[in-house]
Parts: structure tokens; sequence; C-alpha cells
């Protein structure tokens, strides 16, 4: 798990950026195994809803952004993705600036030829972009800080909201609707020079969801059953995280956001009375807007006694 459990959980819970630098030669991607959920779900959210998950604001040049992803992911993982400034090779297939898509070799999974079916079932102008996210695990983002908004995403396993609906607005409006965000928002400005400015950044992000599937939009989720009890939680509740960081690209006041969504079953996630505890804490500790807004008003009760009963194991 890329995931840092004991510096992302505290009590009293608070809505914050919760930023901290990241550590010398810490690698920012996590290549996708060939066949694996996350690549996986990709292609199948690629296939049917691409124009939920691949979206920008009219007019904006992605080239730099995109660039500057690629040459990083070909730094980390040379064996893994091959970038030469026009052209990008990983998974078999080859793409280029202009979005044209070679089958360089046997794909790894399948019949070997899914991604570039995939890709060529795509706009032109997507593929390159698509192409690192079926290589890698994580999302990714442009953060543009002059206007202080985000103009690009390319976003197939989103955590409960659309990535159509924040295209092109502005930080304040995308963190509307957070619960209890509001010193967030106030330090929005100062949050977006920093983040694509010269230094690198990560933060996490957690929550308890009835959800199984890495792909969360809001118009495919699923909800806590009616009967909801403690065994129920612990049988049906999922542990989601996400490990966020930011490819800077400080000459244009911009960065690429990556977001690295993992789900896991509460039960296998919370393995030990010290996690339970500090877990129960945190969620006992949440506001009732912050309850609703995490979609845990319901199973606050029944989850919070699960907790509770594995605390003291």
């Amino acid at each position: 798990m890329s995931f840092d459990f004991d510096a992302a959980v505290a009590a009293p819970f608070r809505m914050q950026p919760g930023l901290r630098r990241l550590a010398p030669g810490a690698r920012q991607l996590t290549p996708a195994r060939p066949g694996s959920r996350h690549q996986r779900e990709k292609l199948a959210v690629f296939g049917a809803f691409a124009g939920q998950a691949l979206v920008a604001e009219p007019g904006f040049d992605a080239a730099p952004a995109l660039a500057a992803l690629l040459a990083q992911a070909a730094r980390e993982h040379p064996d893994h993705l091959r970038w030469d400034g026009v052209r990008a090779e990983a998974l078999g297939v080859a793409v280029d600036a202009a979005g044209a898509v070679v089958q360089a070799a046997p794909g790894p999974f399948g019949r070997g030829d899914e991604v570039a079916r995939c890709l060529h079932a795509l706009p032109g102008a997507w593929r390159l972009a698509a192409l690192v996210s079926l290589a890698f695990e994580e999302d990714f983002a442009v953060v543009d800080a002059t206007r202080g908004t985000i103009p690009w995403l390319a976003v197939a396993l989103p955590s409960h909201w659309a990535p159509q609906a924040k295209v092109g607005r502005h930080f304040a409006e995308v963190h509307a609707p957070v619960a209890d965000i509001g010193r967030v928002v106030a330090a929005g400005a100062h949050l977006m020079r920093l983040v694509t400015g010269p230094e690198r950044w990560e933060r996490f992000v957690w929550t308890v969801t009835p959800q199984p599937r890495l792909h969360a939009h809001p118009a495919r989720v699923d909800g806590w059953p009616d009967a909801l009890d403690a065994a129920t939680v612990a049988a049906q509740a999922w542990w989601r995280t996400e490990r966020q960081t930011f490819v800077p690209l400080p000459e244009r006041s911009q960065a690429v956001f990556t977001i690295h969504v993992q789900v896991r079953p509460l039960a296998q996630a919370i393995d030990t009375a010290a996690r339970a505890a500090a877990v129960h804490d945190a969620i006992a500790s949440m506001s009732d807007a912050v309850l609703a807004y995490r979609g845990l008003t319901r199973a606050r009760g029944p989850l919070l006694q699960w907790l509770a009963q594995r605390a003291q194991r």
C-alpha cells in the first residue's frame, strides 16, 4: 500500500491540506501490472465512459504538463515506459504526440491488443494521456496556479466525484461541496502556488465506503445496505485510500496532480487494535457535515461499534 496510515489517520479529524515534502528520490508513480485491477477498470472506463474521465477546458494546451509527466515516468520506471520527447512506449504500444498508435510488441495480457484497441477508439488528442494512465495505477489532473483552476483531467477512478463537473472551475468552486473545508479554501491561492513551485509534495486521504470498485463515479456507486450492524459493516465495508502527489512545472505555474486510489476490505486493512482505535477516534470526532459528505452518517454507529470491538483485541 502506498498509503501512510500513521501520517493520515488522526483525531480529532480535520479537513486540511496535510501536505508534506516528498523524501529525496521518492517515487510518484506505480506501474500497473499487466491485467491488474487498476488496468482492467481503466480499460472498462475508457471504453464506456471516456467522455466522463478524459476532460479538458476548451483551448487548454496540456502538452507541456503531459510531457513533464511522461519524463517523470520514464525516469522512475525506464523498464516500464520509454519517452523520447515525442513518442511514448509502454504495454507493447507506442503513441506519439500526434496520437498515432502502433502495436510495437505483443501485449502482456489477454489477446495482446487490448490497450491498442482501447486507444484507437479514443480521440487522437487523448491517446498519449490514456497510454500513461493505463501504464500506471495513478490518475492525473493539471493544476494551474495562475488562474486557480483544474483545466485538464484524466481520471478514470474518481472517489465519489465527477471529473466533468470539476474541469475548468476555480479551486474554491471545486472544493465548495467539501464539508468543513473553509480553512483550506481560504488558503487556496497559497496552496496552489506551493504545489506548482519547485518542491515536490504528497498528501493522503482515506474513507470507509460500501463501494468495492476503484471506479467510484457518483453515477455508479453503491449505497450502504438497509440493514446495518457491526457484523454487516465488517463484512461489506471497504477501506478506500488515496496517495496524492504533484509533479511541478514551476516555469508555467502548473503541476500534474497524481491520484493513487487503493481499495481493500476494511477487515483486512484495519488489522491491528492500534489501527482500529485510531480510525475509531477519527470517525468519532467527525462533524455531522463531514459524516454526511463522506456518506457515513448511517454507518457511523455500527462502524464505531465494530472498530471498538477490534480495538480491544
